[in-house]
């Protein structure tokens, strides 16, 4: 399926949508295409060159929503560590701990959810951090920040169209 670029209204990449998402974009008056692809869209009555790169015609304010609580997130907030030893294991490696055991009384939230490695998951065990010996590295707290997750683009996966309109900080590998 083909992907489309979608950029900011100062040409700033902001993401990648589906050519579906940006045709409708398109036809709302909320983006202009700048880059197209070869392919045709065909409809009943109209044709469309498949979108490549669109622009947002206007400014557009990020809600601020509160961050779901997912496995992913908690990595995230935590930098996928460890948050007793600190180690950066593979991230199938990563479990995620209760500082209060659930038979404790703990809850499956923010506050008492920490990334853990396979290691120090099973040396704490079913007790508290103190029983166990061990302390957190840091407090788990509710995130004020959606983490962000970027897309990782080589020149052998990137579109020749999207070249022009994404920056590079460092060299890309094939």
């Amino acid at each position: 399926m083909e992907r489309t670029l979608l950029l900011s209204q100062g040409y700033e990449p902001i993401s990648v949508i589906s050519w579906k998402k940006a045709i409708c974009l398109f036809t709302l008056g909320k983006v202009e295409v700048i880059e197209t692809y070869e392919r045709d869209i065909r409809s009943v009555s109209l044709v469309f060159k498949m979108p490549a790169v669109v622009r947002l015609l206007r400014k557009f304010r990020r809600h601020k929503k509160q961050v779901k609580f997912s496995r992913q997130n908690v990595l995230a907030r935590d930098r996928w560590a460890c948050q007793y030893c600190g180690t950066k294991p593979p991230i199938n490696e990563l479990t995620y701990d209760h500082v209060v055991p659930r038979s404790r009384g703990g809850k499956t939230c923010w506050e008492n959810i920490v990334t853990a490695c396979v290691s120090c998951n099973a040396q704490k065990a079913n007790r508290t951090p103190r029983q166990a010996g061990m302390s957190l590295r840091k407090a788990p707290v509710r995130p004020a920040w959606v983490p962000i997750f970027t897309i990782q683009l080589s020149r052998s996966s990137m579109p020749d169209a999207w070249r022009d309109y994404c920056y590079w900080t460092s060299e890309l590998t094939d």
